[in-house]
């Protein structure tokens, strides 16, 4: 598996993978809607995506996106790690381990405090994941979130 930072020349291949998580996560398929979500994110440089690629077809089976935000308390730049997904038949072959190595090193190149995640609490499958990369579970705060 081949990682790689995504510029808008693999909008194409990017967006039919925002669409795909997306559907996992059970939204309404929306592939220009995916286009152009990510087009904004990428060209305003807002985010910052991995692709995964298996490297015998060219095909990118996996993304995740940074997203940038800041810690005061440090005065530092924090990476919140929005979304990662790998297509099914590509799971259990290295890609989230390689895009999450990415992504730290990405963090590293930026200076940043860290990386942030959340995870849903019935997903053991990313749990296992992100503990056996180093990400350790806050027991020190409770995150809460104001829908509008």
């Amino acid at each position: 598996m081949l990682v790689y930072e995504a510029e808008l020349g693999h909008l194409e291949q990017s967006a039919r993978l925002f669409d795909e998580y997306r559907l996992f996560y059970e939204q309404a398929s929306d592939l220009d809607g995916a286009r152009q979500f990510l087009e904004e994110r990428l060209s305003r440089r807002e985010s910052v995506v991995f692709l995964a690629v298996d490297p015998l077809n060219g095909k990118a089976v996996g993304f995740t996106q940074l997203y940038p935000s800041f810690s005061s308390i440090s005065m530092k730049r924090v990476w919140i790690l929005n979304d990662l997904y790998v297509q099914e038949e590509y799971r259990n072959q290295g890609a989230a381990k390689l895009m999450l190595e990415a992504a730290k090193s990405h963090a590293l190149r930026t200076n940043a405090k860290g990386l942030e995640l959340s995870t849903a609490m019935n997903n053991a499958r990313a749990q296992r994941l992100y503990e056996q990369n180093g990400y350790e579970r806050d027991t020190e705060f409770y995150h809460y979130f104001l829908s509008l």
